[in-house]
């Protein structure tokens, strides 16, 4: 897999990394953004949690929830860890682009809150001084967007007031905030990380305007799950063992050591992303259990920001818990 720190100095296309696992199992194509909410994945691939379930997965890095979102429609993936409000969104005819026939998308499992934080140039001091701005997000209609859009309007700045760029995953959305194209952005550990090494401000965290939100879920297409129930499990335990196996306190050197080998990260701020990523409160959901109240809450963003206008209400039309539980 491709490392952060050496990504960000480039652009980025889609790249795989394909674990190694005996002969006679099967092989999962998962897609994901960069970032180091990958660590379970990454935890199940080098224990061998993956292999435990005779799985081979096969890691594929997108450069934005379009690519992502559309690939695994077409079936050309098995499975994405996405943010909610993307398998909503196009469920629901509100994607960034049009797809054909009604997607069937749901999703099978939490995995956390989103990790933003809104990064903005060192020149910014406060929401005030986003007015007339460019920021950047993945896509305008899908993702966080309308997380963005909820803090700016809670702060003060109206619709109008600031000029939202698709730019695609957190990555290059970081790319772009380093060649100054852009006033600020929401990213995620560990890149908020490296914003403040380069210089950049931390103005808040999504979690001050939105304590409960659910950000990625594992998600899938209900015909591809159907079909596929045996491996869809199977991941779903090897990711909820990689869970266990971070936040066990034995583990957490060794943790640490694992996402600055997978993300290119100085130890330093290995530790510091880790302890973020996996905090008992706000870290990853322990158990990889959804948060409804949060799916609720991206409902109610879906509702007041999206087109066609919909009101959204019910958390279960988008999850299904019958392979976590199995």
């Amino acid at each position: 897999m491709a490392a952060l720190g050496a990504a960000a100095a480039g652009s980025v296309v889609p790249r795989v990394a394909k674990a190694q696992a005996p002969g006679g199992t099967r092989e999962l194509r998962l897609i994901v953004f960069p970032g180091g909410f990958n660590l379970p994945v990454w935890v199940a691939q080098e224990k061998g949690f993956f292999a435990r379930q005779n799985l081979s997965v096969t890691l594929t890095l997108t450069p934005g929830s379009v690519f992502q979102l559309t690939r695994l429609i077409a079936g050309d993936f098995d499975i994405a860890l996405t943010a909610i409000d993307n398998v909503i969104a196009y469920d629901e005819g509100q994607g960034e682009v049009s797809v054909p026939g009604r997607p069937d998308l749901f999703a099978f499992m939490g995995s956390d809150n989103g990790f933003l934080r809104l990064i903005v140039q060192s020149g910014i001091q406060s929401y005030a001084d986003l007015r007339g701005k460019r920021l950047s997000v993945d896509a305008v209609t899908t993702g966080y967007a309308f997380v963005l859009r909820k803090m700016l309007e809670v702060n003060g700045l109206g619709e109008g007031e600031y000029t939202l760029v698709p730019a695609g995953g957190a990555l290059r959305r970081w790319e772009a905030l380093l060649k100054g194209e852009h006033a600020g952005t929401l990213l995620l550990s560990p890149f908020e990380i490296l914003a403040r090494e380069r210089g950049f401000r931390l103005l808040a965290n999504a979690v001050d305007v939105l304590p409960r939100y659910q950000g990625l879920v594992g998600a899938a297409r209900r015909s591809w799950a159907t079909a596929h129930r045996t491996e869809l499990i199977g991941y779903i335990r090897a990711h909820r063992e990689a869970l266990s196996w971070l936040y066990s306190p034995a583990n957490r050197d060794e943790g640490i050591q694992l996402l600055a080998r997978n993300a290119n990260l100085p130890p330093q701020l290995a530790a510091e992303a880790h302890a973020i990523l996996v905090d008992p409160e706000h870290g990853f959901a322990p158990a990889a259990s959804p948060d409804f109240e949060g799916i609720r809450t991206v409902l109610a963003l879906r509702t007041q920001y999206a087109r066609p206008r919909k009101i959204l209400t019910n958390p279960l039309g988008y999850v299904d818990l019958s392979y976590y539980l199995s």
